[in-house]
């Protein structure tokens, strides 16, 4: 009798920020992330200079929690997320801990996009929803055996999620997402008028 199992299964993490730790108020946070786009000078000329539509902090803020205080309950409830998740991926941290290594914002306006990338160095990676207007893109995962399918033919249009070759996630406001770095994903075109903002972060083992 013939046998078919599935076998290095990806796994996406997916829950309520909240879940761990206090509430956090959408609107504080979202507010905060307009303050800190605002007065970060340095964080505005780099995306200008790279051609980033909208902003991030990425390459300007390497201190969000200790600035904000609504970022550090964001990194403390992040923290029993990224816990959670490695227990599920069943890794064995030696007693070493997964440690966060660094968040920035993400806002983008219609007509922005991320382009398909990874998180080298990294073991864990994810964003939180702080704004997700209609019409906003959803994150776009990519099979991470892609570049070895070579000739085979492409899935059936109907075919079942776990064997897509992409699958889109449309997340809600107040969720987190985490993955393995490694899994290559991506910000497709906004196309809602109003701003998409996120909370992005990796985490490494520390």
């Amino acid at each position: 009798m013939s046998e078919i199992e599935s076998l290095f299964v990806t796994r996406l993490y997916r829950a309520k920020l909240t879940e761990f730790g206090d509430a956090i108020d959408p609107s504080e946070l979202e507010a905060s992330c307009y303050s800190i786009a605002e007065d970060d000078e340095a964080g505005q000329e780099w995306c200008e200079e790279n051609g980033y539509p909208g902003y991030t902090s990425y390459a300007s803020l390497t201190d969000l929690g200790w600035r904000f205080p609504i970022f550090e309950d964001i990194i403390k409830a992040l923290d029993k997320h990224v816990a959670a998740f490695a227990e599920d991926l069943e890794f064995n941290l030696d007693g070493r801990e997964l440690k966060l290594e660094d968040i920035w914002i993400n806002i983008l306006p219609e007509g922005g996009m991320h382009a398909s990338h990874l998180h080298p160095h990294s073991v864990i990676s994810g964003t939180t929803y702080v704004s997700m207007p209609d019409g906003a893109s959803a994150l776009k995962l990519e099979d991470p055996r892609s570049a070895r399918m070579m000739a085979a033919p492409a899935r059936l249009k109907d075919a079942r999620r776990d064997m897509r070759t992409f699958v889109y996630v449309t997340p809600e406001v107040g969720d987190v997402l985490l993955w393995e770095s490694w899994l290559r994903h991506e910000v497709p075109m906004n196309m809602s008028e109003d701003e998409r903002i996120s909370v992005s972060f990796n985490y490494s083992w520390a």
